[in-house]
């Protein structure tokens, strides 16, 4: 019984540093996603969130899950460091095209969250989630 609690204990002492720097390392490159797509959009979230424009905020959601799921996938898939950063970064940029593109589809989009469309949000979301998760599902191989 010690033997078995003495190797459970150096496999956490071994596991848990590396879980911890590659969950560091993914909400560093989600909260970068998320800033980059803020800096980008013609519009400003953190305002009209604060207005309650529940447009922004449904695009905001979009966005935070749009990055996470494709990041979820590097971490599930990655053991070694520098795989969470160069795929993080991949899906970072990846769902930033998909925005950028998708705004090019619905170039009116800035008028319409500003005005609290929810319907273009939800379709702007609807586009951000299966991108994230076609993402996902090619960075899991």
């Amino acid at each position: 019984m010690d033997d078995a609690l003495s190797r459970i204990f150096t496999s956490l002492g071994a596991g848990v540093p590396v879980l911890l720097l590659h969950f560091v390392t993914t909400l560093v490159l989600l909260a970068a996603g998320v800033l980059l797509y803020m800096a980008i959009t013609p519009f400003r979230e953190r305002t009209l969130i604060r207005e309650g424009n529940m447009a922004a905020g449904i695009m905001m959601l979009g966005i935070l899950l749009g990055v996470a799921i494709p990041l979820a996938a590097t971490l599930a898939t990655s053991a070694v460091w520098l795989d969470v950063v160069l795929w993080g970064a991949v899906a970072v940029i990846l769902q930033i095209a998909t925005f950028l593109v998708a705004t090019l589809v619905m170039p009116t989009l800035r008028h319409l969250i500003e005005a609290g469309n929810q319907a273009a949000a939800l379709a702007m979301v609807g586009v951000q989630l299966a991108v994230a998760l076609l993402n996902a599902g090619a960075m899991a191989g």
